[in-house]
């Protein structure tokens, strides 16, 4: 009689890193640049600002401002009232007076 081996399914963890010092999230960035914007921005004009006021880069990755645009609505959906960023029209995002 053959004995079969269950194999216990393992949930990838995250590893989390130590950012080097100075250096932020790309949602904390933008809330960095919302904050001092004058108007709504794109997400591709938050990482543009980013990159020049050196606050966030990165070396891998072709599309960051579609990955930021996902977790910016992603913290709008989870976070409701809560959260840090306002949608005002397709694409243009702007700092929330009632989050953060």
């Amino acid at each position: 009689m053959e004995t079969k081996k269950t194999t216990e399914t393992k949930r990838t963890t995250k590893k989390t890193q130590a950012k080097p010092s100075g250096k932020l999230s790309l949602l904390d960035a933008a809330v960095q640049i919302l904050t001092n914007a004058s108007e709504p921005m794109t997400c591709k004009a938050i990482v543009e600002q980013a990159g020049e006021q050196k606050l966030w880069s990165s070396l891998n990755g072709k599309t960051p401002h579609n990955t930021l645009y996902a977790a910016i609505l992603r913290e709008i959906k989870l976070k409701w009232n809560d959260a840090r960023f306002t949608k005002l029209e397709r694409g243009h995002f702007s700092i929330s007076t009632t989050g953060k």
